[in-house]
């Protein structure tokens, strides 16, 4: 695991970072390391030595600043939608949006409008409606929350299994 989790003071779930920064953060005094790993990082003169952390957790609360709604985005419908098409069923890392009301038919750019789906079923579908090509979605898409989108990606990436894991959540 190259990442690290990132909490803030108050141990809410900031992000995830590259293991570099969060060695900068520690090296600064801006974070605490609550959980480390097995791995020693060392310097090339071999005179100072420390273990990879895995969990750290900020000093200073930082405020975070919440949207009212989660940005549309291509990674976020795909995020959403769990990199699964919407169509066949098939979970791939390669998939395209799909807008169910075509953009030349007036349908807007949204996430109750997109859905992702793999290639071959988009190509398929072409510029009808999922009614006109016989092929139903699987699930409606809708637009996510902030909590819930916040929910999916840490699912996603494993981090709740890990806080659950050090005790933390």
């Amino acid at each position: 695991m190259n990442t690290v989790i990132l909490l803030n003071s108050d141990y809410s779930y900031l992000n995830t970072i590259g293991w570099k920064k969060a060695m900068r953060l520690v090296a600064k005094g801006k974070v605490e390391v609550l959980h480390a790993s097995d791995k020693i990082l060392r310097n090339a003169e071999k005179t100072w030595k420390m273990l990879l952390p895995k969990v750290i957790r900020l000093i200073k609360l930082v405020r975070t600043v919440y949207r009212t709604r989660v940005p549309f985005s291509k990674r976020n419908v795909l995020h959403r939608d769990k990199f699964i098409c919407q169509y066949c069923g098939i979970k791939s890392n390669k998939m395209t949006i799909d807008h169910v009301i075509p953009k030349s038919r007036g349908g807007k750019s949204t996430f109750e409008n997109c859905v992702a789906a793999c290639k071959p079923c988009n190509n398929k579908k072409n510029d009808r409606t999922p009614n006109e090509a016989h092929m139903p979605l699987r699930k409606q898409p809708f637009q996510p929350t902030i909590m819930e989108f916040i929910q999916m990606k840490m699912k996603a990436l494993g981090v709740d299994k890990a806080l659950k894991e050090f005790g933390i959540y």
